[in-house]
């Protein structure tokens, strides 16, 4: 009898680039704010009327960074996912939402190519049904959740 895959491990396994990339994502957009410094980010922050602008701004890129990271290696995915969700909406629903859904608006074309415009909500709504997907279905493979999980119920 050969050793064939499930199809519910081939769904866990499914998951493992959808961890990859939203990880990767949220990574690369908090170290842009990080190189860029959070203040430039702030200056965003306080045209739209954000309390703290400085402060909110740094949360952000640390958010980004770090919660990126944890949700890249499968770190407490579950928990990471909830600021990172919350984050999301809120550039979502005080940015993103007033250019429309989609996230290329191609608004001119030169001879150098295509001019774009500001980005909708579409990339919003991907990382927000990726993060909960994630969340609400545990541990992958490859993960720090699923290496502790296994060394949780060895030792019972």
């Amino acid at each position: 009898m050969t050793d064939t895959p499930t199809r519910a491990s081939l769904h866990d396994y499914a998951l493992v680039p959808l961890r990859l990339i939203v990880g990767y994502g949220f990574m690369a957009h908090g170290i842009a704010k990080w190189s860029r410094g959070p203040a430039s980010f702030s200056r965003l922050l306080d045209q739209i009327g954000v309390p703290m602008p400085l402060a909110t701004a740094w949360l952000v890129t640390l958010l980004e960074v770090f919660g990126g990271f944890a949700i890249l290696i499968g770190l407490f995915v579950s928990l990471a996912s909830v600021p990172l969700i919350a984050s999301t909406a809120v550039a979502m629903f005080t940015v993103q939402i007033h250019y429309g859904f989609s996230s290329v608006n191609t608004i001119g074309l030169t001879d150098s190519g295509p001019v774009f415009g500001p980005p909708g909500y579409e990339i919003n709504l991907l990382y927000i049904a990726s993060l909960l997907a994630l969340g609400l279905l545990g541990p992958t493979p490859f993960s720090v959740d699923e290496w502790i999980a296994r060394r949780r119920s060895r030792a019972r």
